[in-house]
């Protein structure tokens, strides 16, 4: 019997729920459920998609790695490298950015002490650039988790790292 490696592979309630996916689709057709076992796969698995996790997904799924790879750096709610435990994904396309996210992005950067990409030295937080996240209305924003933050100001933001650092969010 092999053993469970909890840095790449999935808990017996993990494969459990990717077997109830795969039943969804059709056999030849299982390709299909890549995006929500890419999602356990992360939650699994400290938070990102790893090689070898993403190898091991393939296997799961009967395809080939490449086939994982493609979509997991494709999206950006997939992390292909450790994040911290707090993972902040800035909006940073057209709306945002005439709404001011260049400046909200460069206070994070200044306050965290950390680049878009990086991750604090304590592991606490990170930093990710993203793609519309569809609250243009609401910008300067960023998600955490399953929560978006709009209209973001120092003051506010100030606050949410105070609080993301005493509590923080559940991955998604």
């Amino acid at each position: 019997m092999t053993t469970i490696n909890p840095t790449t592979q999935l808990s017996p309630e993990g494969l459990k729920e990717v077997q109830r996916i795969l039943q969804k689709y059709p056999e030849g057709k299982h390709k299909s459920a890549l995006l929500p076992v890419l999602h356990i796969a992360q939650q699994e698995c400290n938070g990102y998609l790893s090689a070898a996790t993403m190898d091991y997904v393939a296997q799961l799924i009967g395809i080939t790695p490449i086939e994982v790879y493609e979509v997991a750096t494709f999206y950006s709610m997939y992390n292909t490298q450790p994040v911290g435990e707090v993972l902040i994904e800035v909006c940073r396309t057209g709306p945002c950015v005439l709404r001011g996210v260049e400046d909200t992005i460069e206070y994070l950067e200044n306050k965290l002490q950390i680049k878009v990409g990086q991750t604090t030295a304590d592991n606490k937080f990170t930093i990710k650039g993203v793609e519309c996240l569809g609250a243009c209305g609401y910008a300067p924003m960023f998600q955490v988790g399953n929560d978006y933050y709009e209209n973001l100001t120092p003051a506010k933001i100030d606050e949410l790292l105070e609080n993301f650092a005493k509590n923080p969010p559940a991955r998604r």
